[in-house]
């Protein structure tokens, strides 16, 4: 569906009541696209997984409100304080008075509790948050793929992972859902800028993160991508260590 013709934004469900929101955007310095996705779960209390940049709130915010009445919002999650993860928080927080920031233990120290209108939801390594059918995990992965504070998610009955930076695909992303390969793609995209940290315990968090065997995986730039996610993220790992 697309929810706006000018920008190009599209919204698609890519695992049950699970829909990923895309922007495309011109690159400043020259030819090409890139993109932009925020991922927003239906249920009794919704999440939306990165609020994107300010300056997208309108073109976000109107493709959330396709799905269901903004000020219906629960909970605005990020993976760590960066403006594409959490530029527009305090817009989304005022559009729905009832929304909290959701971010690590970590990033509520040093980022979001200053940063957000109101106090976030600060949740521990493993710890569980329920939305109503679907519940989701916070994951501490700190400088995986960069920054003290991230922290990753995963959605427990559709085993949706919602992988922040890894895998990061460049071009418009313009299909949704993808059962192809994204592992050469993003390596291609990565090595040149190489912004992942390359931390002492990468090789290790990305072996927790494959045991969690997902299925779906909710790239934060490119396609979502569906198959044997824990063989994805050994691959990953085994690149990264090669």
């Amino acid at each position: 569906m697309n929810t706006n013709s000018h920008s190009g934004t599209n919204v698609h469900e890519i695992a049950d009541g699970i829909y990923r929101i895309n922007t495309p955007v011109a690159l400043p310095d020259g030819p090409g696209k890139f993109n932009f996705n925020q991922y927003l779960i239906v249920d009794d209390a919704p999440l939306l997984f990165h609020s994107g940049l300010r300056q997208l709130f309108p073109l976000v915010s109107e493709a959330v409100a396709r799905i269901l009445p903004l000020a219906s919002l629960r909970y605005v999650a990020l993976s760590h304080f960066e403006a594409d993860e959490c530029g527009a928080l305090n817009d989304f927080l005022t559009a729905a008075p009832s929304a909290e920031a959701v971010c690590g233990q970590i990033g509520a120290m040093v980022s979001v509790g200053d940063y957000a209108i109101r106090p976030p939801r600060a949740l521990a390594d493993n710890e569980e948050l329920t939305l109503g059918k679907h519940t989701v995990r916070w994951l501490d992965t700190p400088h995986v793929p960069h920054a003290w504070d991230c922290g990753l998610m995963h959605e427990t009955s559709t085993r949706t992972f919602f992988c922040g930076d890894l895998f990061t695909q460049g071009g418009p992303g313009d299909v949704a859902l993808t059962e192809g390969d994204i592992l050469g793609p993003s390596e291609a995209f990565r090595k040149p800028l190489d912004y992942f940290a390359h931390a002492p315990q990468t090789q290790q968090t990305l072996a927790r993160l494959a045991k969690l065997a997902p299925t779906t995986l909710a790239c934060m730039h490119g396609s979502a991508w569906r198959g044997d996610g824990q063989a994805l993220l050994e691959a990953l790992a085994a690149t990264l260590a090669a």
